[in-house]
């Protein structure tokens, strides 16, 4: 799918952007790898990345790195990530998402809200789950949904995730075209890195005998980066064409994501050659950013063997 609305005419290039993070607000419609072509050509750069996919259908915070801040993107994907939802209990589509076609349908006037929360409630917590046919991951060498569209049967095994926030808010009664009641239910999730929100859908529409399926989803938050420091396609793009476009700054970045070690000047040195430092009593044991006196992103840092040691050097000697 091309996408040419938010971009200028062939003109001047815009210059190269800072190394850093952007959080876009993802459009309808589009696909991550859309969104990250059109940050190669308003970045001025081949190194652009993404923190996550996003399904075409869903909208809402998708982190792009850029430059240096590409090799960040390894553990902000790790992150929990926070979403709103509907789900239409009563049909079931081939993707367990409204792209796919309509499997069944089922009445589902009868299933009252406590019943629904109640089911909510079973979803909550750390669970097996087994990921939507459809989904990118491999099977064999090859994406599920490729076998899928190919005529497949795909049974993708159950794998554990952690769904710590499943909150029920309106729950509303409807009917399909054909006139099939139908529920719609507006939720809210918070969900470990991994966790399909459409199978999320399914599971609960299949745990109260309807059926069930997403027809809005939108991320609102990955870890430290949400909706409010997003930005759309169209703003980036009308910047003035000879001005670099804001970037979070490694640094900044960094504090986003990891919990930060100040260092001293002599640390900040030997962590740029590659040396270990020593521990603090009380720091954290997960990996660290490292910020130097003037508020550099040094490094990021791991406790192997007593010593803090660099993971991940962003400021060679």
């Amino acid at each position: 799918m091309t996408h040419g609305s938010t971009d200028r005419p062939q003109g001047p290039r815009r210059p190269t952007a800072a190394d850093g993070v952007v959080v876009v607000d993802k459009p309808a419609g589009w696909t991550s790898h859309d969104v990250v072509a059109r940050m190669r050509r308003l970045a001025s750069t081949r190194k652009v990345g993404h923190a996550g996919t996003l399904d075409p259908m869903a909208t809402g915070v998708l982190v792009l790195g850029i430059g240096r801040a590409t090799r960040l993107l390894t553990y902000i994907v790790g992150a929990d990530k926070e979403y709103t939802a509907t789900i239409r209990l009563g049909v079931v589509t081939t993707t367990d998402d409204a792209e796919g076609e309509t499997l069944a349908t089922v009445d589902a006037s009868g299933v009252t809200r406590a019943q629904v929360e109640a089911g909510a409630a079973v979803l909550t917590g750390a669970i097996q789950q087994v990921p939507s046919a459809v989904s990118a991951i491999k099977v064999d060498g090859q994406r599920a949904y490729a076998r899928v569209r190919a005529g497949e049967d795909v049974e993708l095994a159950a794998r554990p995730v952690t769904v710590s926030r499943f909150d029920v808010h309106d729950v509303r009664s409807g009917r399909t075209q054909d006139g099939s009641p139908v529920l719609d239910v507006d939720v809210t999730v918070v969900v470990s890195s991994g966790t399909y929100v459409r199978a999320l859908a399914r599971d609960l529409g299949a745990a109260l005998g309807v059926g069930g399926h997403l027809t809005a989803l939108r991320r609102t938050r990955v870890g430290g980066y949400g909706l409010d420091v997003a930005r759309s396609l169209d703003d980036l793009g009308a910047l003035p064409v000879d001005a670099p476009i804001d970037v979070v700054s490694l640094a900044d970045s960094a504090r986003a994501t990891f919990p930060v070690r100040d260092l001293t000047a002599d640390e900040a040195r030997a962590l740029s050659y590659g040396q270990a430092i020593d521990v603090l009593d009380g720091a954290p044991r997960d990996t660290v950013a490292g910020i130097d006196p003037s508020g550099r992103l040094v490094a990021l840092l791991e406790e192997r063997g007593g010593r803090i040691r660099p993971a991940l050097v962003f400021a060679p000697a």
